[in-house]
């Protein structure tokens, strides 16, 4: 299968690729219909300043709006606020709401909100994964119902960007934050109606949308993680569009005249991490060992079929801050074992479990892979295969594992994948890396404000990421989308950022 090459637009997200049954070109969208959706994951926590799970986010990503937001350009724009500005001396953002937005609980977006939302957000007692966004602000103002004014205490070069999230950006009805978890309250398209746990969600069009009612009456999300099934689903008619089209076989599906198949580059990088808390994996060579023992290339072609491209750099491919310098260590198993003994750990003596989740099948396939190469430089891996609600349980909340493996959906914002990720801090760090250096350079990076040398100390850090292999970046995966003829407004579906999907100009043909 042939491999995609990297971007070279100045577009963040790779072109849309949409192959469809012959239309008219021009076609007035029809309002009503219930489209179901075979969604490749399960949604988890519903507040959508505590998720941390891309999956949750795609369903809340149509719930909720957020102050700003980006064009298909990147460029940070007005979404609920009107309009905003910022002082000279980066320290003032002044943000004027839209009048008359309408919350789903009926009530109307005050200054207020914002604040609560902001402020909720900051708390470390909400358990916010994007809590690091505010670490510079002083303080919140409200001088009147539509003006928020935000007060630094330094210049924080990716705060607006940061907002452009809806993680953070978020705005919900003051006092809501108890209700959130399992019944958001949003201003977005669709309102919540039902969630059935590791079943379905149901939304229903929000007729009093800010930015005019979606086209779609209703979106029920069924989740079904096994691609197979998921596929079957769309072939019979019982899915109108799948998320995740089984990796080798997107070009049958692109095939059948039936169909209609949406892709792009990308969707998601992947890598290997280990556990910093463990004193294994405190030694570097323990860590380019591991490292060494995986051919890339041939990984992404054994488990995803050659729908991806491998990298050395999370940063995304045509990102002005990705450090084009680096390269992925090719496999040497001797190289790997020699490592290992040095260590001392020799061949034969060294046990490790690898913790994947079934809700990436890609993941138990390149564990089992990546398996064999251990077992040839002389490592027992055991490999426990866990539900996404048991990984995010044990990996993610409570840092019981050794090694494991996941994915994050196209983080393009360098504040949010390097801080998030790589800072001591990050509400993403469950590896606990804890690299003073790094979190010196991603404070400074949040302070300077000049482009250029600020990029500069992002590439630094991708330079300490991939020299210490404090994890493994393997590969970027491509985005896919399979959907019956009926549905229409497919080339509006994906947000931006390649992972977000947006219902709002979505429709169904009679």
């Amino acid at each position: 299968m042939k491999r995609r090459e990297f971007l070279a637009t100045t577009t963040a997200l790779g072109a849309l690729t949409l192959v469809t049954p012959g239309r008219l070109l021009a076609e007035t969208p029809v309002a009503g219909g219930t489209l179901v959706w075979g969604h490749s994951e399960t949604t988890q926590n519903l507040d959508m300043h505590q998720t941390g799970t891309a999956s949750t986010s795609r369903v809340l990503q149509n719930i909720h709006n957020a102050l700003v937001t980006v064009n298909s350009d990147m460029e940070v724009v007005p979404q609920l606020a009107e309009s905003y500005e910022v002082s000279d001396d980066g320290l003032e953002y002044t943000f004027r709401l839209r009048a008359g937005v309408m919350f789903h609980d009926g009530s109307t977006l005050t200054s207020e909100d914002v604040k609560y939302s902001f402020e909720r957000c900051a708390d470390p007692e909400t358990g916010a994964t994007n809590f690091e966004v505010f670490n510079d602000v002083a303080g919140i103002e409200t001088p009147d119902e539509l003006t928020v004014i935000v007060r630094m205490t330094r210049p924080n070069a990716p705060f607006l960007a940061r907002l452009a999230e809806n993680g953070a950006g978020v705005v919900m009805p003051a006092g809501s934050g108890d209700i959130q978890g399992t019944t958001p309250v949003g201003a977005g398209p669709f309102r919540f109606i039902r969630r059935e746990f590791g079943n379905e969600v149901v939304l229903e069009r929000f007729d009093d949308y800010w930015d005019g009612p979606a086209h779609l009456e209703r979106i029920i999300a069924r989740e079904i993680t096994e691609p197979t099934v998921r596929l079957t689903g769309l072939r019979t008619g019982e899915l109108h569009m799948i998320n995740d089209i089984p990796a080798e076989r997107v070009a049958e599906v692109e095939g059948d005249a039936s169909l209609q198949v949406l892709t792009w580059f990308p969707l998601n990088f992947d890598f290997l991490n280990f556990n910093h808390d463990l004193e294994l994996f405190q030694d570097a060579r323990v860590r380019r060992a591991f490292d060494l023992m995986i051919d890339k290339e041939m990984l992404l072609q054994g488990a995803l079929w050659g729908q991806g491209e491998t990298t050395a750099s999370a940063s995304f491919p045509n990102d002005a801050a990705r450090n084009t310098d680096i390269t992925q260590r090719g496999q040497d198993i001797a190289a790997a074992r020699a490592l290992l003994s040095e260590a001392g750990h020799p061949p034969g003596s060294l046990n490790v479990v690898f913790k994947v989740t079934t809700n990436y099948p890609y993941h138990v396939e390149s564990a089992q892979i990546i398996a064999e190469w251990a077992r040839e430089a002389g490592v027992n891996m055991t490999i426990e295969q866990l539900t996404w609600a048991d990984w995010l349980s044990q990996v993610w909340v409570d840092r019981d594992f050794q090694m494991t493996m996941m994915n994050f959906f196209t983080i393009w914002e360098p504040d949010r994948l390097y801080f998030s990720l790589w800072h001591s801090t990050g509400g993403f760090n469950y590896r606990n890396i804890n690299v003073p250096e790094i979190d010196a350079l991603a404070e400074e990076a949040r302070g300077t404000i000049d482009a250029d040398a600020r990029n500069a100390l992002y590439r630094r850090i991708q330079d300490m990421v991939s020299e210490e292999a404090l994890d493994v970046i393997l590969w970027f995966r491509n985005g896919s989308i399979g959907a019956r003829s009926e549905v229409a407004g497919l080339d509006t579906l994906v947000h931006p950022n390649g992972s977000n999907l947006n219902f709002h100009k979505v429709w169904l043909r009679s």
